[in-house]
């Protein structure tokens, strides 16, 4: 209950709009149970109905069912990559910081390299290497996310370290598990806890972008970005089909922006 007191109006409209997304997938999921690679030709752009409430798609497919999906593909990116790259991010940012010397100089120097390119390209360099790979584009998210944890995570400890409630930790003789949980951890999660959402929004956006550059996952897969581009030659035919994928992609990352805002420790 306290976590939920503490949250600010943005961040219980951010929280709103994630959980109507993500009960607008469960009713799909749940009650209408949709298949979104089932195609009929002869309901090409049919109207919303009561058994199609979003209506067909240039193949006769069905929207809702299409959208469900893709809600789930991105959600579930977002979830696995902010949690992989959050872990790592907290480990090696520690590591580095506390150990100092041939651990801070080789993890920051990988870190330059991959700063060196922009995180969207990287993304793009894994996606045309293994096509279509759910498990590649996450590790190429992942690593592209993981940069902005380690540099915060390790700026911060190297402040903290020298402060002297850690001194002091050091002196009574207390671990390093205690000093973490104790002076660490405290400080650490609310930066953590930002830049996870701003993460989840970013890696919802570099899926979204490279499946509209056609180098992300492959049809007959329902994505955001990959629904996009299909659609978009449609856009004079059928814009009302086009505009959902795109509400979607806009709700979901402004969801996350939003829960982002005014965290307290």
């Amino acid at each position: 209950m306290t976590v939920f007191t503490s949250l600010s109006r943005s961040q219980w409209l951010g929280l709103s709009v994630l959980a109507a997304l993500v009960l607008f997938t469960a009713i799909e999921t749940l009650v209408y149970r949709g298949d979104p690679a089932q195609q009929s030709l002869s309901q090409v752009f049919a109207a919303p109905s009561w058994q199609e409430p979003l209506g067909r798609d240039h193949y006769g497919r069905s929207n809702y069912a299409r959208l469900g999906s893709a809600i789930t593909t991105s959600l579930l990116m977002a979830l696995v990559s902010v949690a992989t790259s959050a872990a790592l991010g907290l480990l090696t940012g520690i590591i580095a910081a506390w150990k100092g010397g041939w651990w801070d100089k080789s993890l920051s120097w990988l870190v330059n390299i991959l700063l060196s390119l922009p995180g969207l390209i990287l993304v793009l360099l894994f996606g045309a290497m293994v096509p279509g790979s759910f498990l590649i584009l996450y590790l190429a998210i992942s690593l592209m996310l993981w940069v902005e944890y380690f540099r915060v995570v390790r700026s911060r400890t190297l402040v903290l370290l020298r402060s002297a409630e850690i001194e002091a930790s050091r002196l009574y003789g207390f671990g390093v598990w205690y000093q973490f949980k104790r002076h660490l951890w405290p400080e650490l999660k609310t930066d953590l806890f930002t830049l996870g959402c701003f993460g989840a929004g970013n890696a919802i956006l570099a899926l979204a972008s490279i499946g509209f550059l056609y180098v992300g996952l492959k049809p007959p897969e329902a994505e955001l970005g990959l629904m996009m581009v299909e659609l978009f030659r449609y856009y004079q035919q059928a814009p009302w089909v086009l505009m959902q994928p795109i509400a979607v992609v806009f709700l979901l990352v402004m969801s996350f922006h939003l829960l982002a805002q005014g965290k307290q420790s």
